[in-house]
């Protein structure tokens, strides 16, 4: 078994995109979450990872680990990552579910370019269609969005500004897995997102203190689904995982994001939007087929 500062050890080939698909449904509800937490989105977003922390400790040390010393890597990726939930949390305010998901998740397909170009992890040729097929769908799943819920340009810019920091947190994550384990890498950066959080809450001035402990419900639960074990499934895939096809497979994402939110916020999706599904699994299936 890894211990959890171990990098990570020879695998199947089908282990790390397995991780990448099932972080990618649990983030999926991290949109759902948001907007049904009393706190407001910074704010969320600030206890969501206050709740976390000690939840990976517990982790660490059942797997009979230590936290050890911050990887300079991971708190990068952390800081990152900080940024695109403070943008993408405001952005999910003030346009679609699916819209938003969908734009901030273009900086997970960007991410194989990067490390392409940075890395020189050249992808299989296979990958760009793949690519084309998932960010066509992609945009036709976003597109159909407007007419089930509110969409703007500033929330579209938020969204975009989130999709840089997203790309920039998975390439600096996959750089701390090569010298850390998942858990190590996970809660360094943590780490540092809470502190991401705790100066974009003050900068909206968002209160920190509920006046009822129910508020603590929706934040604790993202802490367990989407981030110990969506981020989590994440950050361990993309160290097992060619980073284009570690992108591509995120994708999955705003297609679990606008199915839940077709369920519990009526945003009914039309025939574009499962046109548009279809083309996000389909490029998603043959980016990970091999």
């Amino acid at each position: 078994m890894n211990t959890p500062n171990a990098p990570a050890v020879q695998s199947p080939n089908w282990v790390g995109p397995m991780m990448l698909v099932a972080g990618a449904i649990a983030i999926g509800f991290a949109p759902i979450g948001l907007r049904l937490s009393e706190f407001e989105p910074q704010a969320t977003g600030f206890w969501r990872f206050a709740f976390s922390l000690p939840l990976m400790i517990i982790m660490i040390k059942m797997q009979g680990g230590t936290i050890g010393r911050p990887s300079p890597m991971a708190l990068l990726a952390g800081v990152f990552f900080g940024l695109d939930i403070a943008f993408w949390h405001a952005s999910l305010m003030m346009t679609s579910v699916a819209n938003a998901t969908f734009l901030v998740n273009l900086g997970n397909a960007a991410v194989g370019l990067v490390a392409w170009v940075v890395l020189r992890e050249k992808p299989a040729r296979i990958w760009l269609v793949a690519l084309g097929i998932a960010l066509v769908g992609a945009f036709l799943l976003s597109r159909g969005a407007q007419a089930g819920g509110p969409a703007t340009l500033p929330g579209d810019l938020l969204a975009l500004l989130a999709a840089v920091m997203v790309g920039l947190y998975l390439f600096f994550a996959k750089l701390a897995r090569r010298d850390a384990g998942a858990l190590q890498v996970l809660f360094w950066s943590t780490a540092a997102t809470l502190i991401v959080s705790a100066l974009a809450s003050l900068v909206q001035q968002e209160t920190l203190i509920p006046p009822d402990a129910s508020w603590f419900l929706w934040p604790l639960a993202l802490a367990v689904v989407a981030h110990v074990i969506g981020q989590g499934l994440i950050v361990a895939g993309v160290g097992r995982t060619p980073a284009a096809v570690a992108g591509l497979l995120l994708l999955i994402q705003p297609v679990t994001a606008a199915l839940i939110a077709w369920v519990s916020f009526k945003e009914a999706l039309t025939v574009m939007q499962l046109a548009g599904c279809a083309l996000v699994l389909a490029g998603v299936w043959l980016a990970g087929r091999r």
